[in-house]
């Protein structure tokens, strides 16, 4: 392909999603226990997150520097005629500036993309992005196909509390449901940060709204579907059994998120959404 795919770890596909569509990667990093560690290199997340449960502080996490940026852009653009570059919501990370700041070294042949979005639908945002590839588009074009695919995205999440995003400073929006947080099981969002979108009372509940996006999902036509948890993976099985019952199709992909967003949000997440299929062919 002309084009070259790059984005972060924060998207969560499935491994062979990532190969089967050329997708390269630059990892975010996770810092505990005095030890700095390549999210792509952290392979047991069942260990990860019973750590993360006993941990008396939190791990902390940042972001790639342009080096480890330059140290896959500059390989591909032997390959490739230009890179599109398709990053974790910026009003979250530095990913996407390092990205740009490694672009601006280059001469314009790295176009960077900040996907205002993670986990599922930053994933779905690359995806689409190496479906305008490979159907010939030059940089331009896929940049702009990537842009118009998260303008059709819709993701929410559930977690069991807030305590992971109070701890970690990421609480945002959401800041004026702490005093309640023991009662209640937020549902959120990625727009460019993490932002509340309602409060329910129990998990059930939850899972029942999440059941109800899908639907609205169908409605508007959103019919490449994903499912994404934490730890829960009875739960994410339950909502991918209703998602097929809904839209008479399989997911994108059913995955669990890692270290780096898990880190924040805590075990327990399950989150459901999806975009126009059209995006993605």
């Amino acid at each position: 392909m002309s084009v070259a795919i790059v984005t972060d770890t924060c998207h969560y596909l499935p491994e062979e999603l990532v190969a089967q569509n050329d997708i390269h990667e630059v990892s975010l990093y996770v810092h505990r226990e005095g030890s700095v560690q390549r999210e792509s290199d952290v392979d047991d997340y069942n260990a990860y997150y019973a750590a993360l449960g006993a941990a008396r502080e939190l791990p902390t996490t940042s972001q790639p520097s342009i080096g480890d940026f330059l140290g896959v852009y500059e390989p591909l653009l032997g390959e490739a005629e230009e890179i599109v570059s398709i990053h974790l919501a910026g009003g979250m990370s530095g990913t996407v500036a390092s990205a740009q700041q490694a672009a601006e070294q280059l001469g314009g042949r790295v176009h960077v993309v900040d996907s205002a979005s993670a986990c599922g639908g930053e994933g779905l945002v690359v995806l689409a992005a190496a479906a305008a590839a490979r159907a010939g588009g030059d940089g331009s074009a896929v940049a702009a196909h990537a842009r118009a695919a998260r303008a059709e995205l819709t993701l929410w999440f559930a977690i069991d509390t807030l305590e992971y995003l109070r701890r970690g400073g990421r609480i945002a929006g959401a800041q004026a449901w702490l005093g309640s947080a023991l009662q209640i099981k937020p549902i959120l969002t990625v727009e460019d940060e993490i932002t509340p979108i309602e409060r329910v009372r129990t998990s059930k509940r939850a899972f029942e709204r999440l059941v109800e996006l899908l639907r609205d999902c169908k409605e508007k036509r959103r019919d490449a579907w994903v499912v994404q948890h934490i730890q829960a993976p009875d739960h994410a099985s339950e909502l991918t059994e209703r998602g097929r019952e809904i839209f008479g199709s399989e997911p994108a992909f059913v995955s669990e998120v890692g270290p780096v967003i898990g880190t924040h949000v805590g075990p327990g997440l399950l989150g459901a959404g999806g975009l126009p299929r059209s995006f993605l062919s």
